[in-house]
């Protein structure tokens, strides 16, 4: 059985990515398949010069399913528009737009000087220690030549993109 078959969320943004064309590759940070960590990268025309990091998660807080007026996962749209699923907003509207906005880039047939990867781990609700605490340690991370990076931010209401600095603890001193 393939990788992508073992996983919805590999095969799922494997899907995705292959659908833009973008190379990717599955990293399991200490032989550990269950917190596979997903690495897309659109190479730049000027690869040499440091990368773009589009960071994103694939794990949610854990469920309380009583404290849920619908069922978490179920996605239930209410009369009003109002999308009732847990993780909807963290982090999976922020790994979508990603998705879009190189999708809208490449559909121009955009080319970026920069090389942009797009990064989606397993466990940033738990702290990130068996995927990207190790990850950033690793030659493979190291060889993404990582410059700047882009990670969760907070939905608005009014259409305003908010930007945080230094809101959370550093991957990497």
């Amino acid at each position: 059985m393939k990788e992508q078959e073992k996983q919805p969320c590999i095969k799922f943004l494997s899907q995705q990515l292959d659908a833009l064309e973008i190379p990717y590759k599955v990293y399991h940070i200490n032989g550990d398949a269950t917190k596979p960590v997903i690495i897309g990268t659109w190479e730049g025309y000027q690869p040499e010069l440091p990368a773009i990091l589009l960071n994103s998660h694939m794990d949610v807080v854990p469920v309380f399913e009583d404290k849920w007026t619908y069922p978490p996962f179920a996605a239930h749209m209410d009369a009003g528009g109002k999308i009732y699923a847990r993780g909807a907003q963290d982090m999976k509207c922020v790994g979508t737009q990603y998705l879009a906005a190189l999708r809208v880039l490449k559909s121009k047939h955009e080319k970026l000087r920069r090389t942009v990867h797009i990064m989606f781990v397993p466990d940033e609700e738990t702290g990130s220690q068996n995927s990207l605490q190790e990850f950033v340690k690793s030659k493979e991370f190291e060889d993404l030549k990582v410059g700047f990076a882009l990670d969760e931010g907070m939905a608005t209401e009014d259409g305003r993109f908010v930007a945080y600095y230094a809101e959370r603890s550093l991957w990497r001193k």
